[in-house]
């Protein structure tokens, strides 16, 4: 379940829309905890149908089914960031969610997540958990956890998740998938509920590397609906020969000697592969992540969930709610002093490029 195998087929006359929607459908509600909310059978192979209609020319995503996580805005379905209190009905597509309908995707509906996008593991929403496709002992990861388990199981061929804090990357990782964030800016999020609005990216899930330039070739552009767009910055390539890794002591495995010693095997597969391995100061990079949860930028997930906070707080998962509830303690001096810090960090942080290609951490 890929785009470039499916547009592949769909070209061969091997299969069509209609037959990819139907295979889906047989198995789509087989996996519990993925869905909060999807479109009717009818629906979707009335929209399968209507593609094969008008044909596949300028559609370069031509039949393709995926997914959207559940605080981005989907026409005809509630958007409730998985809190029933909160949720109403969106009158219009997200940017992005619009983009790939007009190249011919077909949205199927939208997929659980840690609550207000506010965790790493997946697990905390009322709609249950996804399970992991390697084992029950396993998280999915999050926040965007039921976009990562719809691809891994094969019900979307790619899916949409956010990323503030790693919730694209994570369960992308802990699902055996690809999972690109965006730079910030470059994908529009309006119509995304926020949750540290000067820092939301909308992420992309698939089980192709090839797959995601297709996708971000669609989804990225200037959006002046949104504030925080902007234009892309396009870089010259760099042929990848150092990999920059963490120095030793600053990794944490939190005793899983399984998790330490898989890390170690795969440092030996990238010198197999010729690439030279340089130890970086990797400090600036986890000072960085930690004002993300410990600093004023708490502060914007309150924000964006204030009035259900002051009005109904049990609405709230209960560790959501404490996590949340913090960002009340924000000042301007706390914000400047942590704009000032991470200054700091991120001219710490270039020096790592002199002397590395890419970064590979566990």
């Amino acid at each position: 379940m890929n785009i470039n195998s499916l547009l592949s087929a769909y070209r061969s006359g091997n299969t069509t829309p209609e037959q990819i929607i139907s295979k889906v459908l047989e198995e789509i509600d087989v996996y519990p905890g993925v869905w909060i909310s999807r479109f009717s059978d009818d629906v979707l192979l009335a929209k399968a149908r209507s593609l094969q209609e008008c044909g596949p020319a300028g559609l370069p995503l031509y039949g393709i089914p995926f997914a959207a996580k559940d605080n981005i805005d989907v026409a005809g379905l509630p958007t409730t960031a998985a809190c029933p209190a909160f949720a109403y009905d969106p009158k219009a597509d997200a940017t992005v969610v619009r983009l790939l309908l007009e190249a011919g995707a077909i949205c199927l509906g939208k997929t659980n997540l840690d609550q207000f996008a506010t965790g790493l593991v997946g697990t905390r929403s009322p709609h249950g958990v996804p399970e992991n496709p390697y084992g029950k002992d396993f998280v999915p990861g999050g926040s965007s956890c039921g976009s990562a388990v719809a691809v891994a199981r094969g019900l979307a061929a790619f899916s949409l998740g956010t990323d503030t804090a790693g919730s694209g990357r994570i369960p992308a990782a802990f699902n055996n998938l690809y999972g690109w964030k965006p730079t910030r800016g470059i994908v529009s999020t309006q119509g995304v509920v926020p949750a540290c609005r000067t820092l939301d990216c909308v992420s992309v899930f698939a089980t192709s590397a090839e797959d995601i330039p297709i996708i971000s070739n669609i989804i990225a552009g200037f959006d002046p609906a949104d504030s925080y767009s902007r234009k892309a910055e396009f870089y010259p390539e760099r042929h990848v020969r150092r990999v920059g890794i963490p120095r030793a002591g600053q990794l944490e495995f939190f005793g899983d000697v399984d998790y330490a010693a898989l890390w170690e095997s795969k440092i030996v597969e990238i010198l197999a592969l010729g690439l030279e391995v340089i130890e970086i100061d990797f400090q600036p990079f986890l000072d960085a992540a930690r004002l993300l949860y410990e600093g004023p930028w708490l502060t914007e997930r309150y924000l964006a969930t204030r009035e259900l906070l002051e009005t109904n707080p049990l609405a709230l998962h209960p560790v959501t709610r404490e996590i949340i509830q913090k960002g009340r303690e924000g000042s301007a001096v706390m914000a400047f002093e942590a704009q000032y810090r991470l200054a700091d960090l991120r001219r710490q942080a270039e020096t790592v490029w002199e002397s590395v290609d890419i970064l590979c951490t566990p």
